[in-house]
């Protein structure tokens, strides 16, 4: 049997040429990664992006896993002795798993059912009347030729025939295809309250205690919360089907003649296949169905979040205190090098006494050279930011005050990376430490906590793991791999996404580093222990190495055109180190005098000779809250604020304005025109206007607007 071949069904289902696909798998299984061909492997791929690419490897993985289930069903089957060619062509054109599924059920082995006892007792004969709808016979007299043993007379005969014809029925394929498209197209979902809360109280489930909408086009953010309700007790969710309208369309296909001594027994029959057979096991496939969709629609629109907090702007290369806020235990304050490098660290206690802890942030700051104060958003965060801003200006030191997302910094705190980093350290002066370097380097830091803890997720508890991580995993890489990393300064938790590296690589690097004091080329990665060409070939083009002598090392060239670029130079009659750079220089060149790169790969080369290393981020903006306004209590309808965007949902977004409670952006209320999906339009860690529409301080619900503003 040759290997199977996902090619065409990929570049099928993905609308992609079928010759790109196959180069793209190709080079996959070379072991190339996606963000490697992405970058460097332009001209192969046709310039797909990382995205694409990955839907693509993704794509084969599912085709291939459809094809192994095949070939189990078909040798099943053929174990049997019941594979007949039509039967082989027929499972052979399948391309859903429904489908297949569908034509292997007759032959799966069951338990005991009510069909199986009546064909033990003699009664398949009677059944194949049934369906058969002759125009003649008397089912009463036919059926007393079957009485003894365990059938005792001519009624139990024919309920055991019609037990038989109710599984034969539920059985075809043709039949569960055209009820499955029935139902999806007319079912509705349903939603009772089984258990209300008290008078007084309120639930998130309230607005589903009655609740109906149509099965195909519920959102996913709905069903997954209907799901968590009916998981929690709370509610019943049923899929509302119009049985008597399927009946008679199954009843039709199996071919119901109404005047057939026997029609209103195949009618019985089929009534019975739809409520004990066909209904309920359609009505748990197509929830799994809709569950599927609505887990992958949530993980997409974490992923998307994800990737807005990853690329937030950096605040850079300078250096910063953490202020981790706190009421009764004080604020903890760390000091960091424009590195990244802890210095020392101090308490002060603004909220719970009088003192000269004003005094004593100024001088911590001056001390450090500290050109920003990073404060994170938590448990008296909003106090802690304001208290920051008087110190500073009461004592005249030029510093920014920036409030951070500190989500998951208390997870980071507590974990074996922050452990490996700072053994002796108690955990909140990890947690000040990471507030800092969230502010310097959001990327860099963050890839240190599970991103299901960073709080930009859609129901994320509901998705299955499994599919959680795969899709952050992407994400994540995307991101780094995008941006590059400093190979003498990143961490291994860092270091770990570079394409082609990975957990155990990572760990040697750093261990290679500290041993060697630094590296000084991109070339020195190959003395690392486990690292070799393969390695170094996806890896380098993403690693920077600032100390390095080769001006390149420090760009996003890839050394594999090093003698490329070497010769562009001796062309233009400079030293290689003059050329980059020199935007000047770099605009001489010729891609067509260069005709062995590619014009992909030549368009990328002279732009980032242009901007070498250049950070692909948006420069850094601290948000402005407005000091006067720190509560819900402070807020009235009308009011014009500036606030930073923390979540998206497929309902619209949720903006922090700097009162503890984040309001929420209906989608309507997104844009002037009609948002179809809010990340057209908005993104995590985007600075927004927004107008206050209504507040209830009740519920602490805040409701804003983003096109009036």
């Amino acid at each position: 049997m040759t290997a199977f071949d996902p090619t065409l069904t990929v570049a099928q289902d993905l609308g992609l040429r079928e010759p790109t696909v196959r180069t793209v798998l190709k080079l996959l299984s070379e072991g190339n990664t996606v963000p490697f061909l992405a970058r460097y492997r332009k001209e192969a791929t046709g310039g797909l992006d990382e995205v694409v690419i990955g839907n693509i490897e993704s794509a084969a993985k599912s085709a291939e896993a459809f094809d192994a289930r095949r070939q189990t069903i078909l040798q099943s089957i053929e174990g049997q002795g019941l594979l007949t060619k039509a039967l082989r062509q027929q499972i052979l054109a399948c391309t859903t798993k429904e489908s297949i599924e569908d034509l292997y059920l007759p032959f799966k082995k069951k338990r005991k059912t009510r069909a199986s006892m009546a064909r033990e007792r003699g009664l398949q004969p009677l059944a194949d009347r049934i369906l058969a709808q002759p125009s003649r016979g008397e089912p009463q007299a036919e059926a007393r030729a079957h009485i003894g043993g365990e059938v005792p007379d001519a009624d139990a005969a024919l309920a055991g025939a019609k037990d038989i014809v109710a599984e034969a029925i539920n059985e075809r394929a043709d039949v569960r295809a055209m009820a499955r498209n029935l139902i999806w197209s007319h079912a509705r979902i349903d939603s009772r309250a089984i258990k209300k809360t008290t008078e007084g109280q309120r639930s998130a489930y309230e607005s589903y205690y009655a609740h109906c909408e149509p099965l195909k086009a519920i959102p996913s953010h709905r069903y997954l919360a209907l799901c968590r309700g009916e998981q929690e007790g709370l509610l019943k969710v049923t899929v509302d089907i119009d049985r008597e309208r399927l009946a008679a369309r199954i009843a039709h296909q199996v071919g119901y003649r109404r005047g057939s001594p026997w029609a209103t027994l195949l009618r019985e029959a089929v009534l019975d296949c739809g409520k004990r057979l066909l209904g309920p096991s359609l009505d748990n496939e197509l929830r799994g169905v809709l569950r599927a969709r609505s887990e992958e629609e949530a993980a997409q629109v974490f992923a998307a979040n994800l990737k807005g907090l990853l690329l937030a702007a950096p605040y850079g290369r300078h250096a910063v205190v953490g202020v981790d806020p706190g009421f009764r235990s004080g604020c903890k304050c760390a000091a960091v090098t424009d590195t990244g490098q802890f210095l020392t660290h101090t308490t002060i206690h603004p909220h719970t006494r009088k003192g000269n802890d004003a005094q004593v942030l100024a001088r911590f700051v001056l001390d450090h050279n500290a050109s920003a104060v990073a404060v994170g958003n938590g448990t008296a965060g909003r106090e802690t930011l304001s208290f920051v801003r008087d110190a500073l200006k009461q004592h005249s030191v030029d510093a920014i005050v920036v409030s951070v997302n500190e989500a998951g910094a208390s997870i980071y705190s507590a974990s074996e990376v922050a452990r490996e980093e700072f053994p002796s350290l108690d955990l909140t002066i990890r947690g000040a430490i990471s507030i800092a370097r969230r502010l310097q380097d959001p990327l860099a830091e963050l890839v240190k906590v599970d991103p299901a803890a960073l709080g930009v997720g859609q129901y994320q508890h509901d998705i299955t793991p499994r599919l959680l991580k795969d899709t952050l995993d992407r994400v994540v890489a995307l991101c780094v791999n995008r941006v590059g990393v400093q190979l003498n300064t990143a961490s291994a938790a860092l270091l770990q996404h570079v394409a082609g590296i990975g957990p155990t690589l990572a760990r040697r690097i750093v261990e290679h580093r500290d041993a060697a004091g630094g590296f000084t080329s991109r070339k020195e990665l190959l003395k690392v222990k486990g690292l070799g060409p393969k390695a170094f070939e996806q890896a380098a083009g993403f690693l920077r190495v600032a100390e390095s002598a080769h001006p390149l090392d420090n760009s996003a060239v890839h050394p594999e055109r090093y003698a490329l670029v070497a010769t562009i130079a001796k062309s233009l009659g400079v030293p290689l180190a003059r050329l980059v750079g020199n935007a000047s220089l770099v605009s001489q060149i010729n891609p067509q005098h260069h005709p062995v790169a590619g014009a992909l790969t030549m368009a990328d080369i002279i732009d980032e000779l242009q901007r070498p290393g250049r950070d692909p981020r948006d420069s850094f903006t601290p948000p402005a809250f407005r000091d006067d306004v720190n509560t819900v209590a402070d807020l009235s309808p009308g009011m014009v604020l500036q606030g930073v965007i923390t979540n998206v949902a497929a309902f619209g977004a949720f903006v922090d304005i700097g009162v503890h409670q984040d309001g929420l952006i209906h989608i309507s209320k997104l844009a002037a025109r009609r948002v179809n999906n809010p990340h057209e339009v908005v993104t995590v860690g985007q600075s927004i206007k927004v107008k206050v529409l209504e507040v209830d301080r009740e519920r602490n619900r805040i409701s804003l607007s983003a096109r009036d503003a």
